[in-house]
């Protein structure tokens, strides 16, 4: 039997376990079952109650700790350091984390702190005495397949290109600690931005509607706001309308900007 296999489960700005984690426990799930290894979730937040609960619904075992610290900043190197202390505590085999933001920040701290090695973007890993990545690089023009030369590493997976399912039984929440101080730099969060005026996430919207310069400027997305608005979808963007500043860059979609997977694409 491989060692275990540990999920990272991020945590969004409400408490709730960010879809992208629950793709990625789907696909640990998946790896469990033909490595014969245990599959496990770890949640480390200011509280990480909720998501914890909700990662169980994905995996037989989660693990989470209370940081206080996330509260008031930013949780990625906070999270690799935890999850780092935790590795050399318990010793599992593989990581697993969203390549999103927060989890390229903790594949980078775990991968420094641990000396691990790091295969990023996943689109998909199967397993072969060890996991076989499937990588998309250049832009999507070509997919590459690699492994790990050792017995241990961190895999991060794109978003969108696992589906979520939940397990048929639920797992257990199991509260830990971890000792030792946080040594690395804290960013500090100094302003949050909530989002108006979409139903979902562009990264999870079902049906997207995208423009780009050649809707000429601020006043042409209003067109494709309200289109979005009656579809029930998200509003999409390219670079060239990001840089011009007619939308801003959260709704930018590509290789600098978002993943997106939608049913429907305008």
């Amino acid at each position: 039997m491989a060692g275990e296999i540990w999920v990272h489960g991020e945590v969004t700005a409400d408490g709730s376990l960010a879809n992208i984690s629950a793709e990625v426990a789907t696909l640990a799930r998946t790896l469990g079952e033909a490595a014969g290894s245990p599959v496990v979730g770890v949640v480390v937040a200011a509280d990480p109650a909720v998501a914890a609960q909700e990662l169980a619904r994905y995996l037989p075992r989660v693990l989470a700790v209370s940081e206080p610290a996330i509260a008031d900043h930013a949780a990625g190197t906070i999270v690799g350091q935890r999850l780092a202390a935790l590795i050399e505590r318990d010793q599992p085999a593989w990581l697993l984390t969203g390549a999103g933001p927060e989890g390229r920040d903790v594949a980078g701290v775990v991968s420094a702190l641990s000396g691990w090695g790091v295969l990023v973007n996943a689109v998909g890993v199967t397993w072969d005495a060890g996991p076989v990545v499937s990588m998309s690089v250049f832009g999507g023009k070509l997919t590459t397949t690699s492994r790990f030369a050792t017995d241990h590493g961190i895999v991060t997976v794109r978003p969108n290109a696992i589906e979520a399912a939940a397990a048929a039984q639920a797992g257990t929440v199991e509260p830990t600690s971890v000792d030792g101080e946080l040594t690395l730099p804290k960013v500090t969060v100094v302003d949050r931005v909530a989002e108006a005026g979409a139903a979902a996430p562009i990264e999870e919207a079902r049906i997207i509607v995208a423009g780009g310069r050649g809707v000429g400027g601020p006043d042409g997305f209003k067109v494709v706001e309200e289109l979005a608005a009656a579809l029930g979808g998200a509003v999409g963007a390219t670079r060239a309308a990001v840089d011009a500043g007619w939308i801003p860059y959260a709704q930018q979609i590509g290789q600098t900007g978002k993943i997106v997977k939608p049913a429907l694409y305008l």
